[in-house]
């Protein structure tokens, strides 16, 4: 696998990164044993850069617990992987003012201590609508003046937001929710690839199969669990999934044509944006896909060797215009978090 550089913390991670979410945020929890395989599974491969949350799964078996437990027992991986936690969510609500920000990292220390592993980057999983951009950035540069990481992030942010944090302090990466299923950091009224290729600042993104779409493994609604959390969403309800097989329909028929999968199809086609960027600088695009298969881990992995040519993009051009993805990202609650 190739690999990329974090400017920003000089941290060289491998071009596809891993998804902590699912090992802890479900109701049935994995075993060790199971968890454990998956993670060695993905550092196998080279997929460093591990993202987690303080709020992916109760306080008492997190993303934060699972890695004090994988550290401890596999203490010589520490140094191989680039963590990134999510946190600052207070109740529903995000909390990105200073206080917020402490008390959220202490929390997530306090589950992690350093002498185990260093959170290498931390981020307020969304903003607090309103609330001066230029403190919450102030608030990370001064928890990185004082060791307690070594860099922060910022998630579901416009091009605007990004440079006015990067003044105050430089950012390391940029989380999005990017993938065929969901173009918008792309777009020029977003601005956040823009900004991110004029910064030198990676995009991390997340749900790059399309919240599992386009894998092709969900073909009716009945293929989601009962309690899938995906049910809530706009895109997931009895009238509107239907509309949006098409375009699973659309990538499994490239896949099918290449002889690999959608979710590499999926995957390959985030790979390749620097290579197709419209705009002024240099862009870096790190997938961050999730599982807790082996099987699924490698064939993610696997998406780094899809060759991505001039009429496999001439053919994604022509599927997105004619093929619309319909309905909101989240619920309207959550959507007012986004993009800001």
């Amino acid at each position: 696998m190739r690999t990329l550089t974090i400017p920003a913390i000089n941290a060289t991670v491998g071009e596809v990164g891993y998804g902590l979410m699912g090992l802890t945020w479900r109701p049935d929890p994995l075993s060790e044993e199971h968890a454990f395989k998956a993670m060695k599974t993905a550092l196998a491969q080279g997929c460093n850069l591990w993202n987690g949350g303080e709020f992916y799964g109760p306080p008492e078996h997190n993303s934060l617990t699972l890695l004090n437990t994988y550290f401890t027992k596999y203490p010589e991986d520490a140094d191989k992987i680039v963590l990134t936690i999510k946190g600052c969510v207070s109740g529903n609500d995000p909390d990105s003012s200073p206080t917020g920000i402490r008390a959220s990292l202490e929390r997530c220390l306090a589950q992690l201590p350093p002498s185990v592993k260093t959170i290498d980057i931390f981020e307020p999983a969304r903003l607090t609508p309103g609330f001066p951009i230029e403190d919450t950035a102030a608030a990370f540069a001064e928890l990185i003046r004082e060791g307690k990481i070594k860099g922060y992030s910022l998630s579901e942010v416009r091009g605007e937001t990004i440079r006015r944090a990067h003044k105050v302090h430089p950012v390391s990466v940029v989380e999005v929710e990017l993938s065929l299923w969901a173009t918008e950091p792309l777009e020029k009224q977003n601005e956040a690839a823009e900004a991110c290729a004029e910064l030198g600042v990676p995009m991390v993104a997340y749900s790059p199969i399309g919240q599992g779409m386009l894998s092709g493994d969900i073909k009716s609604l009945d293929d989601l669990p009962p309690d899938d959390m995906r049910r809530h969403f706009p895109r997931f309800t009895p009238e509107i999934f239907p509309l949006n097989l098409k375009l699973v329909d659309e990538v499994q028929k490239l896949a099918t044509k290449k002889q690999v999968t959608g979710a590499q199809v999926a995957i390959a086609w985030v790979l390749a944006r620097p290579h197709h960027f419209k705009f002024a600088g240099q862009l870096t695009v790190i997938p961050i896909p999730g599982s807790t298969s082996e099987k699924r881990i490698l064939e993610n992995a696997g998406a780094c060797e899809v060759e991505w040519t001039e009429e496999d993009e001439r053919e994604v051009g022509r599927i997105l215009s004619e093929v619309e993805v319909v309905g909101m990202r989240y619920p309207e609650v959550s959507m007012k978090y986004c993009s800001q």
